[in-house]
């Protein structure tokens, strides 16, 4: 039973060794360094910008015409009588939820369209990582961040940041 064991650990390193031996070429390529310095990244978050301008303007008129309101009632509240007060503080109370809603409607949909032009910038330097190694025949690329060490002739970054332009 022994030798049985033996026999299929010793198996099973040669296997994995053949299998780590597979990988011939490993590259790395330093994926932040390419996102950073993609072209029209710049072009990308004005154009969000201003897809989102209209509604953070009208968000931030809300919110300064709702302090105004909370600041006026407080002013007044000591002179107004029970029905009064009560009926303006419901009016705050929808008001302040009304805000809340729209705010958050506002950043669940600018996070969304942030996350789809990531995904989109993301895509072409990928299949510009893609591209470079198939061209140079790499088996295997790796973040160069989650490497502790690679040999500078590896570093395919500035072939991928020439490809995704």
């Amino acid at each position: 039973m022994k030798k049985l064991l033996c026999a299929a650990a010793l198996g099973m390193a040669l296997t994995m060794s053949a299998g780590a031996q597979a990988a011939d070429k490993v590259g790395v390529v330093n994926i932040g360094q390419v996102l950073q310095k993609v072209p029209n990244r710049d072009a990308v978050e004005k154009q969000l910008e201003n897809e989102f301008k209209s509604r953070d303007t009208e968000l931030q008129n809300l919110g300064k015409a709702l302090q105004t309101a909370v600041e006026k009632y407080q002013k007044d509240a000591p002179t107004m009588n029970a029905t009064q007060r009560a009926n303006t503080e419901k009016d705050l109370v929808a008001k302040r939820e009304a805000y809340a809603q729209k705010a958050q409607a506002f950043e669940q949909d600018f996070s969304r369209r942030q996350a789809e032009e990531r995904n989109k910038i993301m895509k072409r330097v990928l299949d510009a990582v893609d591209a470079v190694a198939k061209k140079e025949g790499y088996d295997v690329i790796l973040d160069a961040n989650t490497v502790p060490y690679f040999a500078d002739g590896k570093d395919i970054t500035a072939q991928v940041q020439k490809q995704v332009k």
